[in-house]
This record gives structure tokens, C-alpha cells and sequence, in this order.
């Protein structure tokens, strides 16, 4: 049996109970179906060896070796990986392009009487989806932007609004990025593909008659690029303005931020491209900052020559509606949800 996916909210929507990836693992970190295990009929050396007696030699004996791998690869997840399934078990195999190593999978399984289909057109059918849903098709959503300047704890703010019910989108969380110079996170960033597989993944579960909060982001969050339509989307939207005064955002960075601010050798490689921006005498000031251990005065420092100008400056480029400016005095937790209930509020009036 063949699944045909003719678009991604169907593909969101099935009602298999697995979906196995039996590409290589190396292919399946790069990108995957979400929800999907990994198990691989040919492996990262398996699949470069196959392939070059294919390019190199024959096709035949590439298959004839393929074969060979991919039935006792098989073989051993089954008997173990799997082994615990019952008879109705319904799962969905894909690999590359819906061909021999998914075929083969899918066929041994549905011999043990497992209730087995192979993706039509494998990940590339897949991929091809993902991205029209992004590139090609207008988002059917009205965004508003959470905005403010650096420090105002927009991300926080996101997590407290989807636990009152509102409809988020958290970039920052899709990326694993705080989206900042300082922004790495631990783990680094998923490649462009799998960032935006999460993303289409997000947008397809939003009702599109409900506004969607999302944080004012630049087009590109560390490495990853927004895709363009979602980024003239985030460009065109609303938004609702954060204030809180430099103290309250300097002593939140300095909890935020903690693991940057405590690497002084790493903080000072991070800042030290900055010298052709700020110049030198500005850096120096920040790395004597950090030699000093002063933590709040660092972070405010960089507010006052680095960030905040650079937030002007992107304000004025980008003239956008503020439907509401909320001042926050203090950015403690138990302050944000009040802060949280304002802005879904302002949400009412969409």
C-alpha cells in the first residue's frame, strides 16, 4: 500500500501509529518528517559505499550488495527495535524518494502481518510541500509582534501567553537561538531544512480566524534564514510594544544571559567583531567590564552603545503600527503574567 500526500496538513493528520525514516542517520539529522524515528536499512558508510560501487562499477552490483544490507538491517530492527509491537501495529516507512530502501522495509513488514504503507514520493515529496507551504502559498494568518527593546523578556512573555491559551509562534524556540549576538544556545542551531519543517509543522496547527503572537525578529535568527513570506508577513504586522526602564532590562539580561556572562574568554570572542561597529575604545570598555566580573554594569553598558541604537535605528527603518505600548516596571515572573493578561487583551480586539 502506497500513501499519496498531496499536502502537508493531510500528511499532519494521518493515523499511523509509527512514522519510521529508514534513511541514513546522517540524512535524517539533516532533516525529517517531525514525530519520525530513524531506523536506518543502510547506514552513513553502507549508503557512500553502495552508491560509489554504483557510480564506479555497476549498477548491478550496487543493488545486489544494497539488497543485502538493507534485508539484514531490516532483519536486526525487527527483532529488536521493534519486536515489542502487536499484529495491528499500522506503521508509515519513507525514505528518499518512496523507492527500493522504504519498498523493501514496508514489504517485510507487511509479511509479519503489520498493516505497513510506504510515503508516495518518499522525503522529497515531502520537502517539495514544506516548501510551497512556505515559499510559494500565502500564510493565512494575521501576526502580531511582540516588540521592545533588547532585555524586555518577549520570550518569556510568549510562554506565559500559550499558557493562557494564546496562539504562539516561537522562532526563537524553533531555532535554539536567543537571536542576539550573545544568542547561542546549547546544542547549536538545526540546519535550514529541519528549521523549517518545525516551522511549517507550528503554522499548520494554528487556527487562521486567531491572531498568532510572535517576537519582532530580524530576517534571521544565528544562522537561519526566515523564509521571505513569512518575514513581509512578521514585516507587515502590528504590533504591541514592551517597555520596561534600563534597570529592570539590565538586571533581567544578567539572569538570562548568565552562561554567555560567565565565559569571559568566549564573551570577549563574541564582542570583539564589534570594534569595527563601535570602535575600539567602546569594546575595551566592555572587556574591562567583564575583567571586573560586573555583570549588571556589562549588560547595561552594551544596551546603551550596542543594542539599543541599533533597535532605533531598525525602528525607524521599519515604521510599523503600534495598536498598544504596555510599561512594565518590573520584569519578575509574577509580573509578566499580568503583563501577559494585558497583551491578550489587546489580542480581544482582533
Amino acid at each position: 500500500m502506497v500513501l499519496k500526500i498531496t499536502s502537508l496538513q493531510q500528511l499532519y493528520a494521518h493515523e499511523f501509529d509509527t512514522t519510521i525514516d529508514v534513511r541514513s542517520p546522517a540524512e535524517f539529522a539533516e532533516d525529517h518528517l517531525p514525530g519520525s524515528i530513524n531506523l536506518p536499512v543502510l547506514d552513513n558508510d553502507e549508503r557512500a559505499r553502495v552508491g560509489t560501487i554504483y557510480v564506479q562499477e555497476s549498477p548491478f552490483l550496487a543493488r545486489k550488495l544494497g539488497a543485502a544490507l538493507v534485508f539484514r538491517n531490516a532483519a536486526n530492527h525487527i527483532e529488536h527495535s521493534l519486536s515489542h509491537h502487536e499484529g495491528g501495529w499500522k506503521p508509515l516507512v519513507y525514505c528518499w524518494r518512496g523507492g527500493q530502501r522504504s519498498g523493501s522495509f514496508t514489504w517485510m513488514l507487511q509479511q509479519i502481518g503489520w498493516r505497513a504503507e510506504v510515503v508516495e514520493g518518499g522525503y522529497r515529496a515531502y520537502r517539495r510541500l514544506v516548501s510551497r507551504y512556505l515559499y510559494d502559498d500565502p500564510l493565512p494568518f494575521q501576526f502580531v509582534l511582540l516588540d521592545g527593546y533588547t532585555g524586555t523578556a518577549k520570550t518569556e512573555l510568549l510562554t506565559h501567553l500559550q499558557e493562557r491559551g494564546v496562539q504562539v509562534l516561537d522562532l526563537e524556540g524553533l531555532a535554539n537561538h536567543r537571536g542576539s549576538l550573545l544568542g547561542a544556545m546549547p546544542g547549536g542551531q538545526p540546519s535550514q531544512k529541519a528549521f523549517e519543517s518545525a516551522l511549517a509543522a507550528e503554522l499548520c496547527g494554528f487556527d487562521p480566524t486567531r491572531p498568532v503572537v510572535v517576537e519582532a525578529e530580524s530576517s534571521k535568527i544565528g544562522s537561519l534564514i526566515l523564509p521571505p513570506r513569512l518575514w513581509s508577513a512578521m514585516c507587515a504586522a502590528v504590533r504591541i510594544q514592551i517597555d520596561a526602564p534600563i534597570e529592570a532590562r539590565a538586571e533581567y539580561l544578567v539572569s538570562a544571559y548568565d552562561d554567555v556572562l560567565s565565559d569571559a574568554e568566549r564573551l570577549k570572542d563574541l564582542l570583539s567583531p564589534l570594534r569595527s561597529h563601535r570602535g575600539h575604545e567602546v569594546v575595551d570598555g566592555w572587556f574591562a567590564l567583564i575583567d571586573g566580573g560586573n555583570k549588571l554594569a556589562l549588560t547595561r553598558s552594551l544596551m546603551e552603545q550596542h543594542y539599543d541604537p541599533a533597535y532605533a535605528k531598525s525602528a525607524r527603518v521599519h515604521s510599523a503600527e503600534i495598536v498598544a505600548s504596555i510599561q512594565v516596571p518590573s520584569l519578575a515572573s509574577t509580573g509578566l503574567k499580568e503583563v501577559a493578561l494585558r497583551v491578550e487583551q489587546v489580542l480581544d480586539q482582533f
